[in-house]
This record gives C-alpha cells, structure tokens and sequence, in this order.
C-alpha cells in the first residue's frame, strides 16, 4: 500500500474517532439533566440508574445472543466493564448528583482522564513527565475552586465522595474500553463488549437497587424540567436511548480508534455540556470561581491527557510524544 494511502486512511480513522468521541460526550452530558428530574419526580438515584442500564441492555440483547461465544473467551473483560464501567459510574454518578449540581458532579468525575496517567505510572510502569503532573496539580487545583474549599466544603460531602467514586470507575471503563484494540482479527467486538456489560451491570444493579421496591408511578406521570411538565417517560427513554446505548457505543468505538488518553480528553467537553444543559434546562447556575475552577479542570486535564505517548511506546508520558496508530480493528463488528 502506498504511504500517502496508508496515512490518509490513518487520518480518516482518526477523524472518525474524534467525531465519535464527541458524540459520546454529548450524549452522556445530557443524562445528568434528564435523569435529575426523575430523581426530584420521587424516584431514587440506584432505581433510575437500574432503569437506565436494565433498558439499554434490553435493547442491546440481541447483539448480546449474536455474540455468545464472548462470555467464555473474555469473561474478566466483560465482567470488569459491567462492575466499573456501567455499574460503577452510573450508581456514583447518580448517586452524587442527587446531592450535588450536575455541573459539579461531572466536573469531578471528569478527573478521570488526569487519574489514567496514574494506571499509564503505576499499572504500566511508564514514567510520567513533568507536563502531564502539570495537568494534574491544575486539575486538582480547579477542583478545589468548584467545591469552594474556603468556604468549608459547602457541597453535600457524601456527594462528593461519590462523585469521586464515578471518577475512579470512569478510569476503568477507558481502559476497558481499550482492551483488545490491538488484537486485530482476535479482539473482542465492542458491540458484544457494551452488550454483555450492560447484562452485567443490570444484573449487579438488581442486587442492590431493589426495583421492585420502586415507585412505579411516577413513570405514569409527569417531571418538572425547571417548571415545564415532561412525561417522565419521554425523560427515561432519553437516558436509555441517548444517553446510555448511543454514548456507550460511540464511546467505546472512539477509544478504539484513538487512545484511553486522546478519547479521555474529548470526554472532558461532557462536564462542559452537561454543565451548559444543567444551566439552560435545569436553571442551576455556578459562582465565577466555580465557573474558573471548571475550566481550569478540562485545561489540568487536556494538558495531563495530550502528553501521553503512543501506545506502546517506552518514551515518558510527554507533550509532543508520537501519535498511536490506528488499530487494523478499528471498524470490525
């Protein structure tokens, strides 16, 4: 093949994956703000997060049977992705923003792309060059404005705590995602990835969300999305839909075609989205050192996340380091 043909496709590929890693950020930052109203509508945090994952394995189940034979080739993928990656995020992240401004929430869960270059030191044992501890201590930094430090952590600390928690599951669903993705013809197809996570992760959120326990009836009715009447229907469906089996999908499919790295700093426009919704729809709004302290966040980790290396590299995680091929998997299904 000639190099000019390789290359083009190689940027074609990459272009793909931004576009999809965009499109997963937009459709996980509007779950935060069609699944609050549910939440103040009477339903708890565990049972809209176990309808939301409960409904989208549902509609991934047919991939799931097209795909049985991945339960015995990969069953620690499968399970670690529906544990971390849906069970995990979506119960601390559910959970916080029951307490918490949306903004917020997502804000410290977005730590997770600066908190990949942990796994790249400690798990991978690369070392991590001066730019990317930047990104962190800026991460940290804007952190501490958000939450108004000064004023004596005005914000629900158990809120807090689980939003942390998310941060830490969303580590796990970027290294997941990327499991494979250099396995060529051998690598587990992400559909059946998403799919069977998803199982898991309903059938874990059973377990402890107990939804026979739930109030079944605010589905029949109404949700108040800041003083307009939304059947709460229409709201689950979005989340379901939208903001779980799209976002999971193109988020996947993104890390596979990019990096955990470069797709985690695409990801941090979501607490971006979810914190412009969260003010249009929701009417919640955030002081000016909060609103720096966000973007000091997304710029701590865009920085952290943008000095990682290609993969397999043995260079330090830093600014400038070469690109990571496009996986030969990239498109399969």
């Amino acid at each position: 093949m000639p190099v000019h043909t390789s290359v083009s496709n190689q940027s074609l590929g990459k272009g793909a994956g931004l576009g999809l890693a965009l499109a997963s950020a937009l459709a996980f930052g509007g779950s935060g703000v069609a699944a609050k109203p549910l939440i103040e509508a009477g339903l708890e945090p565990l049972h809209v997060v176990w309808l939301r994952v409960a409904g989208a394995a549902l509609v991934m189940l047919p991939l799931a049977v097209r795909h049985r034979a991945l339960p015995r080739r990969r069953p620690a993928l499968l399970a670690g992705f529906g544990l971390l990656a849906v069970a995990g995020v979506q119960a601390c992240y559910f959970g916080a923003l029951s307490r918490i401004p949306v903004g917020v929430a997502l804000l410290i869960e977005y730590l997770a792309p600066a908190l990949v270059l942990g796994w790249v030191r400690f798990v991978q044992r690369r070392p991590v060059a001066r730019a990317a501890a930047l990104g962190v201590v800026l991460a940290a930094g804007g952190l501490a404005c958000v939450v108004e430090v000064w004023s004596g952590l005005s914000f629900d600390a158990l809120g807090l705590v689980l939003a942390l928690g998310a941060a830490c599951c969303q580590v796990g669903y970027f290294v997941l995602a990327d499991q494979g993705s250099d396995a060529g013809e051998t690598a587990p197809d992400p559909l059946g990835v998403i799919a069977y996570g998803l199982l898991v992760g309903a059938a874990v959120l059973t377990a402890v969300a107990r939804p026979w326990s739930m109030d079944w009836s605010v589905l029949a009715g109404s949700a108040d999305l800041n003083g307009t009447a939304v059947p709460a229907v229409a709201l689950l469906a979005w989340v379901v839909l939208v903001a779980t089996v799209i976002a999971y999908i193109t988020g996947v499919l993104s890390v596979r075609r990019l990096s955990p790295q470069v797709a985690g700093v695409v990801a941090c426009l979501e607490a971006v989205i979810a914190t412009v919704l969260a003010w249009v729809l929701l009417g919640e709004h955030l002081s000016a050192p909060q609103v720096a302290g966000g973007a000091v966040v997304l710029v701590g980790a865009f920085i952290a996340q943008s000095s990682a290396p290609a993969k397999n590299s043995t260079e330090p995680v830093a600014s400038g380091g070469a690109e990571r091929e496009l996986s030969a998997r990239g498109t399969a299904a």
